[in-house]
């Protein structure tokens, strides 16, 4: 609207020189350019040419004025902002070129009359005019592609980052549940096993069941440690987690000694640092390879542990033997049946075993039936559940987690053999869990 204000009285002092000031088709033509900017946002390159058509019929009819060019001005202008550079200056040199032929040429074949012939230097501002329109089209249309590429980078980088986080965070929260399930399996499982061997030989055998007490006591407090350095992530930055003991390798023999059932362990070349995501790995497979012994193996199995340092690597092997040995018929005699986990008063009393039961500490009894771990015969109760195979699942996560490798299934003399390969000199993809 300013536009076609500003056109039409700009210019309709020029329309004094003309024989009839109101002509119709003067006053067309006076109007068309400034209505047509109205859809240069849909056809920008149409109103070009439209307005540039409209001023130069009106500039034959009246004297030069640069009013008229306002229209064409700003749809050349706004065509090559929007994208459409070369359309719109091609367009805009062939009315210039229109504009120099019809007013200069052939002025006087087509008898325009004098008043409206544009001078030399008119014809020269007006080229310019439409130069120093195109060019300053042109920046700031490539400052708003710019921008517009600029917020469409930093859209991108924010939802990647996000998405970043959000795959960390889950890392994260499988980490933790990993970790849990390591250290929550492995020693309720061993707390399971010393509770029902305590309840087992609290009456005949109290000495060793203070001893399987003390290794519930031991067990517990082990696990609240190891719970708590798990869930030290948790922790604001500003709040100082209680320093802990990293778990390593360096701890297989405590963990060894804990594990409730004999382990023989072996140590194959130089000793040597590992890195800590390595090491703290290491040490949880073992941890839960024992603990599937405990739970899954023959009752009275016993497990040999084996550490390879080899060149770039580290090799595991936690084997078990898997053998059960036979349940005297005087111990069946000492006394009722004591159910796993311990509980008393379910059809039965505690049972007091032979010299067979001392200083066993890995089964509990059901029926005629030794199990290991608390671990009942179908369809009796039981402690700790069987948990289906996920601790293997969890093992071999890690150990993939670091480019490694981790194979376990049964032997063919019996037992089971859980072995692993972990790279010493590779750095992972993501934080093992």
């Amino acid at each position: 609207m300013a536009a076609l204000c500003f056109h039409v009285f700009g210019n309709w002092s020029y329309a004094a020189h003309l024989a009839h000031p109101r002509d119709v088709i003067a006053c067309t033509l006076l109007l068309a350019g400034p209505l047509a900017l109205a859809w240069r946002g849909r056809a920008p390159v149409a109103v070009v040419a439209v307005a540039g058509a409209a001023s130069i019929g009106y500039a034959a009819l009246a004297p030069p004025s640069w009013t008229y060019a306002v229209a064409p001005v700003i749809a050349l202008f706004t065509a090559v902002r929007t994208g459409h550079r070369r359309s719109a200056l091609i367009t805009a040199a062939a009315g210039y070129l229109v504009y120099l032929a019809v007013l200069i040429v052939f002025a006087d074949p087509l008898g325009l009359p004098a008043t409206a012939r544009p001078t030399p230097r008119d014809a020269v501002l007006t080229g310019l005019g439409l130069a120093l329109t195109a060019f300053i089209a042109s920046a700031a249309g490539a400052r708003a592609a710019y921008l517009a590429e600029l917020s469409k980078a930093n859209a991108e980088r924010a939802r990647a980052k996000a998405e970043q986080e959000r795959r960390q965070a889950a890392d994260e929260r499988l980490r933790i549940a990993r970790e849990l399930h390591d250290v929550l399996g492995h020693h309720l499982s061993l707390i399971n096993v010393q509770a029902g061997v305590g309840l087992h030989l609290m009456d005949n055998r109290p000495e060793q069941a203070r001893e399987a007490l003390s290794a519930i006591k031991t067990a517990s407090a082990e696990a609240l440690r190891e719970v708590r350095a798990v869930l030290g992530v948790l922790r604001p930055e500003e709040e100082a987690a209680p320093r802990q003991p990293a778990l390593g390798l360096d701890r297989l023999t405590d963990l060894t000694a804990d594990a409730g059932l004999p382990v023989t362990t072996e140590t194959v070349g130089e000793r040597r640092d590992l890195p800590a995501e390595v090491d703290r790995a290491a040490y949880r497979i073992v941890q839960e390879a024992l603990t599937n012994v405990r739970r899954h193996a023959e009752a009275g199995a016993s497990a040999t542990v084996s550490v390879t340092y080899a060149p770039g690597e580290l090799r595991l092997e936690i084997r078990n033997d898997g053998a059960r040995p036979p349940i005297r018929p005087e111990a069946d005699r000492a006394g009722g049946i004591n159910r796993a986990g311990g509980i008393d008063g379910a059809g039965g009393t505690d049972r007091a075993g032979g010299n067979d039961w001392a200083g066993e500490t890995d089964r509990t009894v059901q029926g005629d039936r030794a199990t290991p771990g608390g671990r009942a015969a179908e369809g009796g109760e039981t402690g700790v559940a069987d948990d289906g195979g996920s601790g293997i699942a969890g093992m071999r996560a890690r150990a993939a987690s670091l480019g490694g490798s981790l194979q376990a299934g049964p032997l063919p003399d019996g037992g089971y053999l859980v072995s692993a390969v972990l790279p010493t000199r590779t750095t992972p993809t993501r934080e093992p869990a």
